[in-house]
């Protein structure tokens, strides 16, 4: 586990640098306020250029986005550029999520195997979740045949299986970003028949920066240290 957990570190770091490279070379089209480069006045910032009050030197240019991106780390899934779509048919990036304690994990809904037994799990770790708590949580589904996993697929899916209240979310993606995506997971998963994958079985843990704090590979597996973390994080 400690494998997994280094490799998909790395593997963020690497998509943050790539990513962080393109944004350099895209025009900002975010807006700008100015602030003082001494930051006397704490945060405080003008619309317009100008000086500081205090030690009158020329208020700089601060982009509106930078702040942001300061709350993201170099290790944090926020940084994929990827888009999804939900079991709703709405366009989601994973930043939307930002804020949520995130319990992921992959599957495809023609599984009659490992999914269900995932499922299983899934379920059983909401229901550890005290309700006063479940608003901070998002238990996310991505689905490794997103050719059969349409968005009505998924929202039939999530109501078979009573996984239809607001914390639960069914992702579907193109091939390239859900085997992206899947890397960055540690899950490998492989098309053994026009309708069956084999695939790892792994449920991962995320803070509300989106950055990986705990992973458990297996199924029908004690859960109590998931459950623990995700309560810590919710305290």
């Amino acid at each position: 586990m400690i494998k997994t957990i280094t490799s998909l570190l790395l593997l963020l770091a690497a998509f943050a640098i790539v990513s962080s490279c393109h944004s350099n070379k895209k025009e900002s089209t975010s807006n700008v306020t100015y602030q003082c480069p001494m930051q006397c006045e704490g945060d405080v910032s003008s619309d317009k250029p100008g000086t500081c009050a205090i030690c009158k030197m020329d208020l700089q240019p601060v982009e509106a986005d930078t702040q942001e991106a300061k709350e993201i780390s170099d290790l944090s899934i926020y940084n994929l550029p990827s888009v999804w779509t939900n079991q709703d048919n709405h366009a989601i990036e994973l930043k939307e999520l930002k804020g949520s304690v995130l319990v992921m994990v992959m599957i495809y809904t023609s599984c009659k195997a490992a999914c269900p037994r995932l499922v299983a799990d899934m379920r059983a770790i909401e229901k550890q979740i005290p309700e006063k708590n479940k608003n901070m949580v998002k238990l996310v589904l991505v689905s490794i045949d997103p050719e059969t996993d349409t968005p009505e697929r998924l929202k039939q899916f999530a109501i078979e299986n009573k996984m239809d209240a607001d914390q639960w979310v069914f992702l579907r993606g193109s091939k390239a970003d859900t085997r992206e995506f899947a890397a960055v997971l540690a899950v490998n998963y492989k098309k053994i028949s026009p309708i069956d994958f084999s695939h790892s079985n792994i449920i991962s843990v995320f803070n509300q920066q989106g950055e990986l704090v705990h992973q458990k590979e297996g199924l029908g597996i004690d859960l109590e240290k998931t459950v623990g973390k995700i309560l810590e994080l919710v305290q």
